[in-house]
């Protein structure tokens, strides 16, 4: 019988304990995850501690946040950190400003149809006037990042030649998260009404091409 080689790894070796600060994130992650189904399905007023803590548990919760305001707050904030992200990784560094700009809204519809927590999340806020997002120190400057990421295509679109003058990022950004946000804040009602199934990854994938279309015409258009 061959030797085992003494370099493959030992399957009854201990794995390395994690540190402190890796366990209190991964805990904080649980949380936050059992916390945002609650919070999707029945809103800020109807989720319960009692129900988030029977996956998880009350005094692990308490632990980490002192009451269910303070957890849905780290709820909204991750929802949003999470989608920043995302958009951070689009490359829309290569080819044309109209290509790249392309990518990126072609991303955020795919990304709001496979996060549809999100969507329900921001629905449910803006019924509570964004009144915990305001409690939310650090996330308007977060958020800019997107506007930040439009500016420079913008810029770089008007230069090319392709872009039409005086473009607000803030605009584009706005349309963009419309278009993206109807496909799951209606995809129910739309559905029964017409017959259309929008949850697809054909739909989701023409849906996504006819947005970034729309988007694309009214940024080159030029009178």
């Amino acid at each position: 019988m061959p030797k085992a080689s003494s370099d493959a790894p030992d399957p009854k070796a201990k794995q390395p304990r994690r540190s402190h600060a890796e366990a209190r994130e991964a805990a904080i992650a649980q949380i936050v995850d059992i916390a945002t189904q609650e919070f999707v399905e029945k809103g800020l007023a109807g989720a319960r501690i009692d129900e988030i803590a029977g996956k998880a548990t009350k005094r692990k919760i308490y632990y980490y946040f002192e009451g269910k305001e303070e957890l849905y707050r780290a709820v909204l904030e991750r929802a949003y950190r999470q989608v920043r992200e995302s958009e951070a990784q689009v490359d829309i560094a290569s080819g044309t400003a109209v290509e790249a700009l392309r990518r990126l809204i072609e991303h955020d519809v795919h990304y709001h149809a496979r996060h549809p927590e999100l969507v329900r999340l921001v629905m449910n806020e803006n019924i509570h006037r964004a009144q915990h997002l305001k409690q939310i120190a650090a996330l308007p400057s977060r958020n800019h990042s997107v506007i930040q990421i439009l500016a420079q295509l913008i810029a770089r679109g008007e230069a090319e030649g392709s872009f039409r003058a005086g473009i607000d990022p803030v605009e584009l950004h706005l349309n963009m998260t419309a278009l993206a946000f109807y496909n799951v804040s209606n995809q129910f009602t739309f559905a029964h009404n017409f017959g259309v199934d929008m949850t697809s990854e054909t739909a989701l994938a023409r849906r996504a091409s006819q947005v970034a279309d729309i988007i694309i015409a009214w940024v080159t258009h030029k009178d």
